[in-house]
């Protein structure tokens, strides 16, 4: 597996500024000296960095849940996964359970981590973990979505179908889509498996 490179010299930042808020956001402005002198400025916003969690959600082996919801940036709704903030106290996979329980009503007895996913690392430090999910059972649990979301199951043996539909466009759940599928034809056997065994794989 390829390691990653934190040889490389990081700029000095030289000066920081909020320089933008709203309830939601903060803007900074960076003041930057890289190592070859040059200076440069830079904005970026500011997280919570609690980071966040997405969660592939397989009831049995030929299927995944997926929900429809409303996305205030591009004014529509999307097709994706269940996904939320982490909340302070909580680890990845207690965030993932509760995450499922408000938006689809299940909770999971079994997990397996995929791979932590930047968002916009130029722009923005914040992490999504991908997750699966597995031996689901009911439970509903209240979130704070305005409306309830649409549970939507989709066959594994269709994903090329789910990659054509004009509202599945987000690039965090078409990632966790591959990821999921790379995983799970790799390892057939995951199914058969007890509760009680939730992995911390890294593609």
């Amino acid at each position: 597996m390829t390691q990653r490179h934190n040889d490389k010299q990081k700029p000095d930042i030289l000066a920081a500024e909020i320089v933008a808020k709203s309830r939601l956001f903060k803007v900074e402005q960076l003041q930057l000296r890289f190592s070859n002198g040059e200076e440069r400025t830079y904005e970026r916003m500011v997280g919570t960095n609690r980071g966040a969690v997405m969660i592939v959600a397989c009831p049995d082996p030929d299927t995944v849940y997926l929900v429809r919801e409303y996305c205030a940036g591009t004014h529509d709704y999307q097709l994706g996964f269940p996904k939320g903030l982490i909340d302070p106290g909580e680890d990845i996979l207690t965030a993932a359970n509760r995450e499922l329980k408000e938006e689809i009503g299940f909770g999971a007895a079994r997990f397996v981590q995929l791979k932590s996913l930047a968002l916009a690392p130029g722009y923005f430090n914040a992490t999504m973990h991908i997750v699966l999910a597995f031996d689901l059972y009911v439970e509903h649990q209240t979130g704070d979505e305005p409306e309830p979301l649409e549970l939507v199951s989709w066959s594994r043996q269709d994903t090329t179908t789910l990659l054509q539909q004009t509202d599945f466009t987000e690039a965090r759940s078409v990632a966790a889509l591959l990821l999921a599928q790379q995983y799970l034809e790799a390892n057939p056997d995951v199914f058969k498996q007890s509760a009680g065994t939730s992995q911390n794989h890294r593609a």
